[in-house]
């Protein structure tokens, strides 16, 4: 699994970061106590994530954690960080690949349907954040933001697939994004391999609109 960028997250604006550090130092402290809060998460919940606990993991003092991160929410906050931004990084990558001529020419639908899913099987700790009672009113701000950052990168693809533009592009890359996140994460709920069915589905219901909409002929 990739450890957190600390420098990366040092930089984010984390409201619950108690101190943002400036050296490569403390860049380098915090994503230890990220990877471990990581690690922690996927192997045993967010309940088994505290203060005392991550210290213990990452090798530093209690007192270090607390002056980046100074309660459990803000370990939570800078998890799901970066999570989202691993989800972001992947869509980036998707596209670049796609107008290379790398990648999702054959079925691009299914192709995305399996880069995601990969995403969710290969990702315990993110998982383990997501499906539980743990997340923050500042995680949820996050998502919603994540979720508008995904559809407008989204609407890059839609547009070289189907030659839509104009004001419905942004909704029906909205209504893609929306659809594709809520059945993923219904599959990896009920199977934490994904349920094999619905994903089946999803790429079913997500290339009869995609088809709907092309307009290139």
């Amino acid at each position: 699994m990739t450890a957190p960028d600390g420098e990366a997250l040092a930089t984010a604006r984390l409201p619950s970061l108690r101190t943002t550090p400036q050296q490569a130092r403390g860049r380098a402290k915090l994503a230890r106590m990220l990877a471990a809060a990581d690690q922690i998460m996927a192997t045993e919940g967010a309940d088994a994530v505290t203060t005392t606990r991550l210290a213990a993991e990452a090798g530093i003092s209690v007192g270090t954690v607390y002056r980046y991160l100074p309660h459990r929410g803000a370990v939570i906050e800078a998890l799901a960080q970066h999570y989202l931004g691993l989800l972001e990084a992947q869509l980036e990558a998707l596209i670049g690949a796609f107008e290379a001529g790398e990648w999702g020419r054959a079925d691009l639908v299914g192709d995305a349907v399996d880069a995601f899913a990969d995403f969710y099987r290969t990702h315990p700790g993110f998982r383990a954040l997501w499906f539980g009672r743990h997340l923050t009113a500042e995680t949820r701000d996050l998502d919603r933001a994540h979720k508008q950052a995904m559809a407008s990168r989204l609407a890059v693809l839609v547009a070289q697939v189907t030659g839509l533009d104009g004001d419905d592009l942004p909704r029906v890359s909205q209504v893609l994004q929306l659809a594709t996140d809520a059945v993923i994460q219904e599959a990896f709920r009920v199977d934490p391999r994904g349920d094999g069915t619905l994903l089946g589905q999803l790429k079913t219901m997500l290339r009869g609109y995609v088809a709907a909409l092309d307009t290139t002929g």
